[in-house]
């Protein structure tokens, strides 16, 4: 179940939200709610993905040596597609 918050902006403010909303698609309670949702990430998983990314690509040659049965074809990497 959702629960109402009611915030009190300005009238600059609010046609920026609105013109933002508006740029990308959406409403202004949407990118409020996205905002809300990027204030309380834990901050531990910022770049975890991009991190994760790197580690695979620079250990990709000797996961292939030690797993050459487990290869798999990366065609998002440089060098490396089938």
């Amino acid at each position: 179940m959702s629960k109402p918050v009611t915030i009190r902006v300005d009238d600059e403010l609010y046609a920026l939200l609105k013109e933002r909303a508006e740029a990308e698609g959406t409403t202004v309670t949407a990118l409020i709610t996205q905002a809300a949702h990027d204030a309380v990430r834990d901050p531990r998983l910022e770049g975890a993905a991009e991190a994760f990314r790197a580690f695979v690509n620079d250990n990709a040659d000797a996961f292939d040596a030690a797993f050459p049965e487990d290869t798999l074809t990366r065609l998002d990497t440089p060098g490396r597609a089938a």
